[in-house]
């Protein structure tokens, strides 16, 4: 093959290899405009579901809500439910100090309550009794979602009764059990009020909310770890007295029969 030949026969090869270039490029840029056509489909049934989701949360919604009211009038009739159940609940007994526990002792209900169109936010009611800590009958704090989708907060301005503002004490105590706490006593339960610098992310609205709101019965119930960490300790001491008498049973019987035996040769 001539020179002139070999170079033909490669530019007619490079220039096969542009057009093909071209044409793949060509169907990517169809193929994704395609795909661009679908995910748009995609994102409006995605909006369809959440708009129709939305409403079926509405309805069941509307219709809990005289399960919850009739719950919260037997709850009522418990001394300590809320109290016992926040203990009880890993997550929120973390942050309750030893007077956050004696002060939760005389709240009587807890209310949550959903915004109407749910996605804009929620409110957390406490109904409190008279008690030695705080003038308020009731705390709230409520969670807003703007329209651009940017998370608020505000809450209810606990009024303290002299020397009693919680928030302002910090220190290592002894639970009643007797026994420190294994960490630094934690900021106030109550201090969660004030705080709303992170509402997006506020962890203690969204446990009441989702996790201890739907059924508060099921950490009312959970056993006192202590109380079956006692009861195990008293069965090993109770075990080990009935041990230590048998053994000094046995002890006492052979003296005996020793005694018995020394007398008889003296008899003879």
């Amino acid at each position: 093959m001539s020179a002139t030949a070999t170079k033909v026969s490669k530019k007619e090869l490079n220039s096969n290899h542009d057009g093909a270039d071209e044409t793949s490029e060509k169907e990517q840029q169809e193929a994704i405009e395609h795909i661009d056509e679908v995910q748009n489909e995609i994102d409006r049934l995605n909006e369809q579901a959440s708009e129709e989701i939305l409403k079926v949360e509405q309805k069941y919604n509307k219709l809990r809500q005289p399960f919850f009211q009739k719950r919260s009038e037997l709850i009522a009739k418990i001394p300590n439910f809320w109290v016992t159940t926040f203990v009880n609940h890993p997550q929120v007994s973390a942050l309750l100090g030893e007077e956050d526990e004696e002060a939760l002792h005389y709240l009587s209900r807890v209310e949550v309550t959903e915004f109407e169109d749910i996605k804009s936010g929620y409110r957390i009611d406490f109904y409190f009794d008279e008690n030695p800590y705080f003038e308020n009958k009731v705390l709230s704090k409520e969670f807003h979602l703007n329209e651009s989708g940017d998370p608020s907060s505000k809450s209810t301005e606990i009024k303290w009764k002299s020397g009693k503002d919680l928030t302002k004490r910090s220190s290592q105590t002894q639970n009643k059990a007797g026994r420190k706490r294994q960490h630094e006593e934690p900021e106030s339960f109550f201090t969660w009020f004030t705080d709303h610098a992170d509402a997006g992310a506020d962890e203690l609205g969204e446990v009441i909310k989702d996790d201890i709101w739907p059924n508060p019965l099921q950490y009312y119930l959970v056993p006192d770890m202590d109380d079956e960490e006692g009861e195990g300790e008293e069965d090993e001491e109770d075990e080990e007295g009935l041990e230590d008498i048998d053994e000094e049973g046995d002890e006492d019987g052979e003296d005996d029969e020793e005694d018995e035996g020394e007398e008889g040769e003296v008899k003879c």
